[in-house]
């Protein structure tokens, strides 16, 4: 757990960001996020003391980070810039190990976290082991970003705009990888975004944050449904309001109770996991009234019409 009391840092006369409270719980994903100037990577960047808060104070596990020189917290604490900031002149593997070597881990166990973490992101140790970044595409080398900032086990992985250089489709596919590291590993994720529906998309909780200040911090539901203020309605589309709440809820979670006799054979059939956005446009290409909702094993486990799709889209 991440505890964030009363958090401020001042330039001179100009403050960054402005006693900001907030608790990240443990295993979660919260994105942080606001317009360019809002305060959102000075605020990633204190936790881990790339930036000296000017006052506050940050707890994780209880622990204030001001007990420890910053360049040991650092090395517990995972990190990822725009970019990935690989090292040049290293293999893949070479970049993935910086951290274990620094803190002189065994050569078979780095060897072994290394090619976990590389299979886990899909890029296969005996492909990619020994290539260059410049021999990798760019979501490739945001990858082996990700998988350097989670080599040395840390509890926590902070992002700061990670995705941002990528283009759309590349771009979805790492969301994906990221929401699939963080269930297989269980990491406590704190990213940084500019971008509305990449926080919706990612984040368990999401914290709105303008000029320095932190407007509200809760589920994207609520910031959808109940926005603090005009600023947070603004920035989280109030006029796309009923779109955004379809996005935010999957098909299994909304799904219907089969009929007795097993619904329409011709009804189209759709992953439980797809959003209640992406099930609603299905039908309506297909100019369908009803679908067929199928688990991950494709057995089909309830059913959705176009009316029920739209009922869950009105703000209570």
């Amino acid at each position: 757990m991440i505890v964030i009391e009363s958090l401020t840092k001042r330039y001179g006369s100009a403050t960054a960001v402005d006693a900001v409270s907030m608790v990240i719980e443990r295993n979660s994903l919260t994105v942080i996020v606001g317009t360019s100037g809002s305060g959102k990577s000075t605020l990633l960047r204190m936790i881990n003391r790339l930036v000296e808060p000017t006052s506050g104070r940050v707890l994780i596990e209880g622990r204030d980070t001001e007990s420890e020189p910053g360049h040991t917290l650092r090395r517990r604490i995972g990190y990822v810039i725009q970019g990935h900031g690989l090292f040049p002149h290293r293999t893949v593997a070479e970049n993935v190990a910086t951290v274990p070597r620094l803190l002189k881990w065994e050569e078979a166990r780095i060897r072994a976290r290394t090619e976990q973490l590389l299979a886990a992101l899909q890029l296969d140790p005996a492909l990619y082991s020994e290539k260059y970044p410049h021999q990798l595409s760019g979501g490739q080398q945001q990858r082996v970003g990700v998988a350097r900032a989670l080599a040395a086990e840390p509890a926590v992985l902070l992002m700061d705009e990670p995705f941002g250089a990528l283009d759309p489709i590349i771009r979805e596919k790492a969301q994906d990888d990221l929401l699939d590291i963080q269930r297989k590993f269980g990491t406590t994720i704190v990213l940084v975004t500019h971008d509305i529906d990449e926080a919706f998309r990612l984040g368990d909780r999401v914290a709105v944050m303008s000029e320095g200040r932190l407007l509200q911090y809760d589920r994207p539901e609520v910031l959808v449904t109940r926005p603090a203020d005009s600023i947070v309605a603004r920035m989280t589309g109030s006029a796309e309001r009923a779109m955004r709440l379809l996005s935010l809820t999957t098909a299994g979670e909304a799904a219907l109770p089969l009929a007795s006799d097993g619904g329409k054979e011709d009804a189209p059939v759709v992953r439980a996991s797809a959003s209640l956005r992406e099930v609603l446009s299905e039908l309506l290409w297909r100019g369908s009234e009803i679908a067929t909702i199928v688990d991950e094993n494709g057995t089909p486990c309830g059913r959705l019409t176009v009316a029920a799709i739209l009922a869950r889209g009105r703000p209570s």
